[in-house]
């Protein structure tokens, strides 16, 4: 596997940056962790995913009413995922580990396996992000090309026009492919997996089991099995679609940066982690209300980066903090003022990279 290392002998930036949000913290005297603005969010996306899902199986309802409330089930677990999940999977969700840990059980019951996930995400995307060989969120196929340093496919010229079509299928390879593939290789991408003890193997099964049941079975018991396949379709192809672009936004946008390291390689970045993270990483619509409510603070992804275990609801708060630092240390903080800016950037980039290298 390749071995990524970091210049963290000053850390001189994210020392500087700690203090400050720290001391942010202790003057307000309030914690890093959520609050009852976090737990009021569960409070509302719990209840109406489980009010949906049981209106679609208990109420005659027309087709098109049928597949909108499906959408809708995808896009609130969405939001479930990335608020509560989210966090807690980071342990930024309570103080209190073992609510951490029962919260970041809902990526079990949306499909996923929270031991997988951390590791995924937790320590080799949070450590290498956009680092091409290492990070499995950009990793290469012959369908879509994240970066200048990986190989070119003749697919790729068309990625901006499918890649949408693309995304929507995100659940549904992450539950049923990903992380069995996963699961049974015991890596992520390049990267040995820690091992799973007796305890997650159960987990992972079980959960997998209950999710086929609830998900699976009972709908077709119920409503039969074309109502539940155009249902189950529909929910997931909203589910990952929203999730897809969401991750997409934070990191596969102009402006911000890769690094490469091929099979076996060591390498070692300039930068500190924290400067970094920085230049890979990107804001989208950090003024919106609605979209940081609804995504859980991802938009705040910066911040996010380089503060994983405080919890999102305190984001916008401490971003001045952070571009005041990162304009004090001259290092150049990406944002994008809307989502459809963010977006259309994505695009921009992903049609510019589909184009075919010259030889």
């Amino acid at each position: 596997m390749p071995k990524v290392t970091f210049n963290n002998k000053d850390k001189s930036f994210f020392n500087t940056l700690k203090y400050s949000v720290d001391q942010y913290f202790a003057s307000k005297q309030i914690k890093k962790t959520g609050n009852w603005r976090l737990y009021a969010k569960t409070a509302v996306l719990v209840p109406t995913a489980i009010a949906i899902y049981i209106i679609l199986l208990a109420l005659p309802l027309p087709v098109i009413i049928s597949l909108l409330l499906c959408c809708m089930l995808g896009f609130v677990l969405a939001s479930i995922g990335f608020n509560v999940m989210h966090d807690a999977c980071h342990g930024s969700y309570s103080s209190r580990p073992w609510l951490n840990n029962v919260m970041a059980l809902s990526s079990n019951l949306l499909g996923g396996n929270t031991f997988i996930w951390k590791f995924k995400h937790n320590i080799v995307h949070h450590t290498y992000t956009n680092i091409d060989g290492v990070d499995d969120d950009i990793a290469l196929s012959p369908l879509m090309r994240q970066c200048e340093s990986q190989k070119w496919f003749p697919p790729h010229r068309f990625q901006h026009i499918y890649g949408g079509v693309l995304y929507a299928f995100t659940s549904l390879a992450w539950f049923f492919v990903m992380d069995f593939t996963k699961y049974f290789n015991q890596k992520v991408h390049n990267t040995p997996m820690q091992k799973m003890d007796l305890k997650e193997h159960v987990i992972f099964w079980v959960s997998k089991a209950l999710y086929a049941l609830v998900f699976i079975v009972l709908p077709i018991m119920v409503l039969g099995w074309l109502p539940w396949l155009f249902g189950f379709i529909a929910l997931n192809l909203t589910l990952g679609l929203t999730l897809a672009m969401v991750f997409q936004l934070a990191h596969v946008v102009e402006h911000t940066e890769f690094e490469h390291v091929e099979l076996d390689d060591i390498k070692k970045i300039e930068n500190e982690w924290a400067i970094h993270q920085v230049k890979t990483t990107a804001n989208f619509a950090p003024r919106n209300k609605v979209i940081s409510w609804l995504v859980g603070g991802l938009n705040y992804q910066v911040e996010h980066h380089l503060f994983p275990r405080i919890s999102h609801i305190h984001y916008p708060a401490i971003n001045q903090i952070v571009k005041q630092t990162c304009r004090q240390f001259n290092i150049n903080y990406n944002e994008f003022p809307t989502m459809q800016a963010a977006i259309a950037s994505h695009f921009r980039m992903i049609k510019e990279l589909g184009k075919k290298p010259d030889a």
